[in-house]
C-alpha cells in the first residue's frame, strides 16, 4: 500500500456511515496523518444531514496497535495539537464534541488509543480472540487519551486499575465482563453486528437519539443534577417536533415510523 493512500476511509449509505481505519500494513498504528484523517471523517459524519449513526471498524487483521509513538510522541511532548482545529475530537477530550452516535467493531489487537476510542464511543462490539491492552505504563508514559478519565467509569475503579497500572493485556471475555464491550461475536462478524446495531439506531428518531446522548453525557460531565434540570426543557422541545408527531401517529396506526429528523 502506498504511503499516500488514505489512512481512513468513509462511506455513507442508508443513513449509516462506515469509517474504516486503513493502515493495515502498520497494524493500523496511528501516525499524525491518520489521527487527522479520523478527525476529518468524524467531522464529515457529524455534518452530513443524511448520516444518523456511524460504525468505526478496521481493515486488516487488527483494530489498531496503538499510537505510532516515534512520530506522535515528539509532537505531544512539543505541545502540538493532534487534531485539526474545529474538527470533531475522536477521543472526546478537547475541541468539538460529537453529537451523533458511534459504534465500534474491533478485532485482533486493540491497544492504547484503540481502547480510548472505544471509551469515547457509545456501543462496542468485539470479535472473539480480540486482545486488549492499555500498555503505556510499560513505555514509561501513561494513557493520555482519556482512559484514566473513563475506564473506571465503565469498568469500576478496581478493574480499571488492574489493567491501567500493570499494562497487562486482556481478552474479549474480560472486556465484556468489565463492560468495555457490550457484545462478543465470532471473528469476522463484528462489523456486520455493529452495522446491524447502527441501522437500528438510524431507524429511530434522530432528535430523540441526540437528546438521549446529550442527557447521558451531561450526567457524566456535570452530574445528575445538571441533567435532571435539563430534562423538562429537552422533553418540551422534542414534543413539538415533527418526529414526535410521526412517532405518535405510527403507534396509533400500527405502522413503522418514518422519521425525518425535524
Amino acid at each position: 500500500m502506498s504511503d499516500d493512500s488514505p489512512r481512513v476511509r468513509i462511506h455513507t449509505e442508508d443513513h449509516v456511515t462506515l469509517i474504516g481505519l486503513s493502515r493495515p500494513d502498520k497494524m493500523n498504528a496511528f501516525d499524525l496523518r491518520m489521527l487527522s484523517e479520523l478527525a476529518g471523517a468524524l467531522t464529515a459524519y457529524e455534518d452530513d444531514d443524511e448520516a444518523r449513526c456511524a460504525v468505526l471498524y478496521a481493515e486488516g487483521d487488527n483494530f489498531t496497535a496503538g499510537l505510532d509513538l516515534a512520530e506522535v510522541g515528539p509532537a505531544v511532548a512539543g505541545g502540538a495539537s493532534l487534531f485539526p482545529e474545529g474538527s470533531v475530537d475522536p477521543l472526546g477530550l478537547h475541541g468539538r464534541v460529537r453529537k451523533k452516535p458511534l459504534i465500534t467493531a474491533v478485532r485482533g489487537w486493540c491497544l492504547t488509543i484503540g481502547i480510548e476510542l472505544m471509551l469515547a464511543a457509545d456501543v462496542n462490539v468485539a470479535a472473539e480472540g480480540t486482545r486488549f491492552g492499555q500498555i503505556e505504563i510499560n513505555r514509561g508514559i501513561f494513557p493520555f487519551g482519556g482512559a484514566t478519565l473513563r475506564l473506571h467509569q465503565r469498568a469500576g475503579w478496581h478493574n480499571a486499575m488492574r489493567w491501567l497500572l500493570t499494562g497487562d493485556k486482556f481478552d474479549a471475555a474480560e472486556a465484556f465482563r468489565i463492560g468495555l464491550v457490550q457484545e462478543v461475536v465470532p471473528a469476522g462478524s463484528e462489523k456486520v453486528t455493529a452495522t446491524g446495531i447502527a441501522k437500528t439506531v438510524a431507524s429511530r428518531a434522530p432528535l430523540g437519539v441526540r437528546a438521549t446522548l446529550e442527557s447521558a453525557r451531561l450526567t457524566l460531565d456535570k452530574g445528575p443534577e445538571a441533567a435532571r434540570d435539563a430534562l423538562l426543557g429537552q422533553a418540551r422541545e422534542l414534543m413539538g417536533s415533527d418526529d414526535a408527531r410521526e412517532g405518535m401517529m405510527s403507534f396509533v396506526e400500527r405502522r413503522d415510523a418514518k422519521f425525518t429528523g425535524k
